[in-house]
């Protein structure tokens, strides 16, 4: 098939640029070619445009030839550029919007999320502007017949990221250095809440496993891992991959938002509940679907690639100070209760 991605260089869509490859799609990547990370298609494949200027996106789009089979949105991020998505992507065979799974109610009502979970989420402005660009697709489909897909991943990692309830997303390695430090590491409330990780490749086979098919179209589905770890499983994991024990500080998400209202969003919108899926809907489709990277060997790799070159190593000084001051607090009110 003939498959356009709208980006394609990120942790989530340059992992699926390489399977779709390896799948024999003819990929194409439309991005400003600004990224840092390296192409996975051919040069003659990349078409520089910005994507959220429909105009100067509909012109380059021209200049290939002929229609599109897939086209992938991985950086539809408000409901203008999805209604503008509409009419440059009116004749695609089908259209495949990539928004989040943060977008299902928060606090959950359940325990286990289906595509019937309600999409509601009070506290994080990203998660509402996904919900507004699907309710568009979801008008567009059911006026004209428009051919599309919603897709939601949840926390999604590869090599180049580290995926935790509190890091920093900028510059991942800050929470490896701060557990070979012996410095302490927040985690938010008592760390039972269970959560979802999906490494890349296996997010990967979910998606290209959609491509086509005539079931998906007006379809919304979540792909992740049936591996559910509570945080405090998920630190540990982090620890042993860097060689480490880390030291735990549970923290109230309360004050970790009060500390830096930013958190409100990832924390009481998405990390501090639970969130476990069931992928019952992807298989009626992908049967074959298998997510196979366990979270204990995914994040062995990630931490050996930021092992293997210093450039990969920043630390986020700001985000410490903030930990330390945190854990300062913490840590004497842990010792007042305990004598008192």
């Amino acid at each position: 098939m003939r498959v356009l991605f709208v980006g394609g260089t990120g942790l989530i869509s340059s992992a699926c640029a390489v399977a779709s490859q390896q799948a024999g799609h003819e990929l194409w990547l439309v991005n400003r070619g600004q990224s840092k990370l390296p192409a996975a298609v051919p040069a003659d494949r990349i078409i520089t445009a910005d994507a959220t200027d429909a105009s100067a996106l509909r012109s380059a789009l021209a200049q290939t030839g002929g229609s599109w089979d897939v086209v992938v949105q991985w950086i539809g991020f408000g409901p203008d550029q999805v209604t503008d998505d509409i009419e440059t992507f009116g004749d695609t065979g089908q259209y495949i919007f990539i928004s989040s799974a943060s977008v299902y109610e928060k606090p959950p009502s359940s325990w286990l999320i289906t595509e019937r979970t309600p999409t509601v989420n009070p506290f994080w402005d990203y998660s509402q502007q996904k919900i507004a660009c699907e309710q568009v697709l979801r008008n567009a489909h059911a006026a004209s017949g428009f051919p599309m897909t919603i897709v939601r991943p949840s926390l999604t990692y590869g090599v180049s990221q580290i995926p935790v309830a509190v890091g920093s997303w900028a510059r991942p390695f800050t929470i490896v250095d701060r557990m070979r430090r012996g410095a302490k590491i927040l985690v938010p409330g008592d760390g039972t809440a269970i959560w979802t990780l999906t490494h890349n490749s296996d997010f990967a086979k979910g998606l290209i496993g959609l491509f086509g098919l005539a079931g998906a179209i007006g379809e919304d589905f979540h792909i992740t891992s049936d591996e559910a770890l509570t945080w405090n499983q998920i630190y540990t994991l982090l620890g042993a991959a860097a060689g480490v024990e880390p030291d735990l500080l549970h923290v109230p998400t309360d004050a970790l938002v009060a500390a830096d209202p930013s958190l409100l969003g990832t924390l009481w919108g998405d990390k501090s509940n639970s969130s476990v899926f069931d992928n019952a809907k992807l298989r009626s489709l992908v049967p074959d679907f298998n997510a196979t990277t366990a979270f204990a060997d995914g994040i062995r790799e990630t931490v050996a690639w930021f092992d293997a070159d210093p450039a990969r190593q920043a630390i986020d000084a700001p985000a410490n100070a903030l930990w330390d001051r945190l854990a300062e607090i913490y840590t004497q009110a842990l010792q007042r209760a305990s004598t008192s």
